[in-house]
């Protein structure tokens, strides 16, 4: 049986929500297969992320990962491309860890790419009506510390990435902070597992930025 694996994050910050783990929680109850679904919300904590990461991957063995958190202050749908194999964390996690210059993963490459279709993934949550985009930085924070350490823990032939979603609109801190419909977010998730799922070969249209 085919098996997704899909996280998202607890509120981290100060923040009281975090729309990346209230999605996940949506898709889960509405997800209707055939595929099994693997869900869960993970610390933001640099060693505790990554740890629960590796072992939801080594007990659950999926076909695809998908790690998704917020982006606040991003207006759309962030399909991320490259995770890079640095911590410099801005602010400290939830265990008041701020690690700087440090490696996700010693000895492991200086980046790495998703490997799930991201320019597909991104131009099907476009045709839905969602704001998207192919991103190429996930930061250096715990998100991208996830989004490495899955493709690090990836077995060979498994599909992993990571996507960024933006505030919803019932949670974000202020009017004036970009966001999103909640029910748009947790459709542009089920959007990115299922096209994870059907598409093998990506699609060609530029997503290149010029900065």
């Amino acid at each position: 049986m085919t098996t997704v694996l899909l996280t998202g994050f607890e509120p981290f910050g100060g923040d009281a929500d975090n729309p990346s783990g209230e999605a996940v929680r949506w898709v889960a109850e509405r997800w209707s297969g055939p595929e099994v679904l693997v869900t869960a919300v993970l610390p933001v904590t640099f060693r505790g992320a990554a740890q629960r990461l590796r072992d939801l991957v080594a007990e659950h063995r999926p076909d695809v990962v998908i790690a998704t958190g917020l982006a606040g202050g991003r207006a759309v749908i962030g399909v991320e491309r490259v995770a890079v194999n640095l911590i410099d964390a801005r602010i400290a996690d939830n265990d008041g860890a701020q690690p700087v210059d440090e490696p996700s993963v010693a000895g492991a490459p200086a980046a790495r790419f998703a490997t799930l279709p991201v320019k597909a993934i991104t131009q099907r949550i476009v045709d839905a009506g969602i704001p998207a985009e192919v991103s190429y930085s996930a930061g250096t924070f715990v998100c991208n510390h996830v989004f490495f350490t899955a493709l690090e823990a990836a077995a060979s032939g498994t599909r992993a990435g990571f996507v960024h979603v933006p505030w919803s609109v019932d949670h974000a801190p202020s009017p004036e902070v970009p966001a999103l419909p909640l029910a748009d977010i947790v459709r542009a998730l089920e959007i990115a597992v299922r096209t994870s799922l059907d598409v093998a070969v990506d699609a060609t249209a530029t997503a290149g930025t010029l900065h």
